[in-house]
Parts: structure tokens; sequence; C-alpha cells
């Protein structure tokens, strides 16, 4: 069953907390229990069959037969290769290349199951309505979403992307999606949070739903506040340790560190829900870009999003409100619905102090750090060098954290990187840090792209092929004061 972080509603079965997407009433859904799962039970299994393995005990409503059906998006061609998440040992540490799926970007390993969870659960729910899904994207998400929900019958897709806040990739990948199902709406003069935010003031509003109710359609969300989107990323983790284990990296009894590059937290806290079901992690280590909100929190205990914002190379990370950071304080408070109330309280502004035993909770559990835009460009060509390895700018913030808390802790357990896009979705910047090139002569995105090819001989994931030259959907265009506005014109009026 599933609880709210905010403690306004109990007893939710997993179909209920899927179709919802959030808590109407404000917070997030988390199990009200956790299984336990040994790996070891684990070895010799595919990608798909370990996936069943560990969302099964959290999806008690479900058939079995169902889930069966759904995992079979990890065996049925739609990702590269026959190992949808496989572990590259670059030495003592490993990258786990999560960025092998049609949209070549870590989203897809939970988007492309998504989908089915929802159908299932629709059923499930005996909800007859359509379901009008609203995506808040900060470049990676959107394009995964909407390649995940295309054509699928009985749902409708809206993507909302700040103007200028994605890269010419992302941004392309999205407005060339195929589906009739499918909305692209860009958002001028916001940024993702505001974006987030406006879909949230959505979801909370009676009188919407009451008039999308009108027209036989409810909310969901194929953001990471959603459950149903939260339980398939835990998977890699255990698929991580599998592979560490068969390659001789880790001893049968020996624990893995994991490093995240987050923006809204979610990544991470799938790491954090594989070590509350017993793998054997030992230290989670949190990456951040130049937007280090939580690079600061985990320092003072203080959590400050009325801040400066920065648009960065690592795009998918420009975050300062980070969602699923409240079901991480709700573990860490000992689940305490009350303190997650106070401290997410409206009057707070996005401002609110965590009281010291919580601070400790957090800071025992999760190491954070940061990199700036000069540093993640170091780190790309440095590894380059080192590795032969291409690291996306994302990865590359991950990668010099890494570095930085080996130099703190000289910690030599064998680590595992979160490896969330190929490099080839940021071409120009990644060119530009492997070339040692002035960034006005890596404009040309599609030029870069096929420059980075013959630079690395890697090649280009067949989702960016040809992309400039897709037919684009025009986006819609509006303020981030106008979302709702825009939503009931397009499915009510």
């Amino acid at each position: 069953m599933y609880e709210s972080t905010r403690g306004n509603l109990y007893g939710q079965t997993a179909a209920q907390a899927i179709t919802l997407g959030m808590v109407p009433g404000g917070g997030l859904f988390v199990p009200s229990t956790f299984p336990n799962l040994n790996w070891k039970d684990l070895q010799g299994l595919t990608y798909r069959d370990v996936a069943k393995r560990v969302m099964m005990p959290y999806l008690a409503d479900f058939a079995e037969e169902s889930l069966s059906e759904i995992v079979n998006v990890y065996s049925d061609g739609r990702f590269d290769r026959e190992d949808p998440a496989p572990l590259v040992s670059l030495g003592r540490f490993g990258v786990l290349e999560l960025w092998h799926g049609p949209t070549a970007a870590f989203k897809d390993m939970a988007l492309q199951v998504l989908p089915d969870l929802m159908k299932v659960s629709l059923e499930q729910f005996d909800r007859e309505e359509d379901v009008l899904i609203l995506v808040a994207t900060s470049g990676d998400t959107g394009k995964a979403a909407l390649e995940g929900f295309k054509n699928r019958k009985g749902m409708h897709i809206v993507v909302f992307y700040p103007d200028g806040g994605v890269s010419p990739v992302q941004e392309r990948q999205m407005t060339t999606t195929e589906g009739s199902n499918t909305h692209v709406v860009a958002v001028v003069g916001g940024n993702f949070d505001q974006c987030q935010t406006a879909v949230k003031h959505i979801f909370a509003s009676d009188s919407l739903k009451a008039k999308l109710q009108g027209r036989n359609l409810i909310f969901s969300s194929a953001n990471s506040i959603n459950w149903g989107r939260l339980l398939p990323q835990i998977v890699y983790y255990y698929w991580a340790y599998l592979q560490a284990v068969s390659q001789g990296k880790i001893t049968s009894e020996g624990k893995m560190n994991v490093v995240v590059p987050t923006g809204n937290f979610g990544n991470l806290q799938a790491a954090y829900y594989a070590k509350v079901m017993g793998l054997p992690i030992n230290r989670i280590i949190c990456a951040s870009n130049t937007n280090n909100v939580l690079a600061d929190f985990f320092a003072t205990g203080v959590y400050q999003s009325q801040r400066a914002f920065f648009q960065t190379i690592s795009p998918s990370m420009d975050i300062l409100v980070s969602s699923n950071f409240e079901r991480f304080l709700y573990e860490m408070s000992g689940r305490n619905a009350e303190k997650i109330q106070s401290w997410y309280d409206a009057s707070n502004q996005g401002t609110f102090t965590v009281d010291p035993t919580t601070l400790k909770a957090c800071q025992d559990t999760v190491y954070a750090g940061w990199a700036n835009e000069e540093e993640t460009l170091e780190t790309i060509a440095r590894s380059y060098k080192a590795y032969q390895y291409v690291f996306d700018p994302h990865t590359a913030v991950a990668m010099k954290v890494y570095e930085d808390y080996l130099s703190a802790t000289n910690d030599q357990t064998f680590t595992v990187i979160a490896s969330t896009a190929s490099p080839f979705k940021f071409s120009s910047n990644v060119i530009r840090a492997l070339d040692g090139e002035q960034e006005a002569s890596c404009k040309d995105e599609w030029e870069a792209l096929e420059r980075l090819n013959l630079f690395t001989g890697w090649r280009i994931p067949l989702g960016l092929q040809g992309l400039d030259s897709k037919i684009e959907k025009k986006a819609a265009l509006c303020v981030p004061e106008g979302i709702a506005e825009l939503i009931e014109k397009m499915f009510i009026d």
C-alpha cells in the first residue's frame, strides 16, 4: 500500500498511486513498507526478469502475467542492445550506461514502462476516462515521455519545456515527435522550476479537475513525482551490482558506491530505495552542477530554492526545486509527515531548515558535491585522455564529484557512476571540450554530431540520426502564468 509524505492520504493501492500521479492534496506517494530482496536471488537472470522481480512486490494489485508483458520492453528491440544498461568498467569505477533506449537518455528506462503501468492501473482502478498526462521537462524527460505515450489509446500528453533552456538536440527531439495525442509547449521566460510548479498547481486545482471530468478526462503525470515512473529506476541499481559481481569488481559480500548526477532527485531516490531493500550500497554520492541547491543543503541543512538560477551545459540538472527530495526527507525524518508539512508549507516560499537529527541522517546517507562549467568541460577532456571514454556534460559532473569524493575520503569502494545521457545529445559542448575549441566554433549542433562521431569513433544513436531533417511540429508558446489557461483552451473550451 501507499501513503502520502504529508500524512493526508493512506492506504492507496499501486494502481491508485500510479493513476493519480501525485497526492491530490499535496505530497508524494511512497510505499508504506519496503520489501527485502537479496541480489543473490537474481543472479543469472536477464534485465527483463530482474525488472519483474524488483517491481513485483510493489505492485500487489497487478496480475503477474500483466507485469510479465510490461517488462518485455527491455527485450523486444526498442533498446539498441540486448543489455539495456551495460556497466562499462574503467578500473576502480564503472559507468552504468542508461542511455541505450530510443531517446538516448536514462529516462527511457522508466518511461518505456510507465505507459503500460498506467494502462493496467486504470483497469485495476476501474477508471474509464481518458488520461491527460502533464509533463514538465528540463530536457530529457519530455522526449522520453512523448515517445512512451505516443499514439496510446485513451491517453493524451502535453510536455512543457523552458524556451531556450534545453539543448538544440533535446528541443528537436521533442518538436519532431510523432503521434496524434502528443503536444509540446515552449514556456517563454520561464525555467523548469516554473514549469513544474505550474503543473503541480494544476494538479491541485479542484475547479480545473471538475472541468476535465466534464470532458471525461483525468490528470496524471509522467514526471518522477509519479511512483510508476520512479519504481523502474530501482531496477538498474540491482543490475549494476549484479554486473559488478560478475565482472569481479565486487566480492560476493562487498559493497558498491553510487554516483548520481541529479536535479529532481528521482534517480538518486531510486538508489536509496534499492539500499533500503537490501542492496549492498555503501555511499550514495549526489552530484550537482552550478545550480547547487542540494550540495548546499547537505552542507548546512538549509534548503534555499529562492536563489540565482543558471542555464548550464548540463541543462537536465538545471533545477532548484527537487521534487523527489520530499520523499528523501520523509525517510530521513523517520517518516514524520508533520515535519514534511511544515517544511513544504507554501508560506516558506521554497526555503526551510531541517532539524539536526534529520540533517545527520541525510549526511550519513549521502555525500554531496558540485562542479562548475569549467570543471565539467575539463573533466570531459581529461577523462577521454585517461580512459578513451566520452562523458556527456551531466555524467562529467558526476565524474568530477566522484574525484572530489576520492580526494576527501580515499574510499576505495568500487563505484558506479550513473551515466544519464549519450554525449551526442550535447555534441557541441562535448566536442568543444575534446577538441579544445572556442564555444563560438561549435554552435552548429548537427555538424557537431558528425564531428563527435569522427573524433571518437562512437556511433551516433539511432534516435538522433537525421534529426535535423525531420518534420517539426510547431511548439505552442505560453508564459508560465498561462499554462493552466492553455490547458483549458486545448482540452476544455
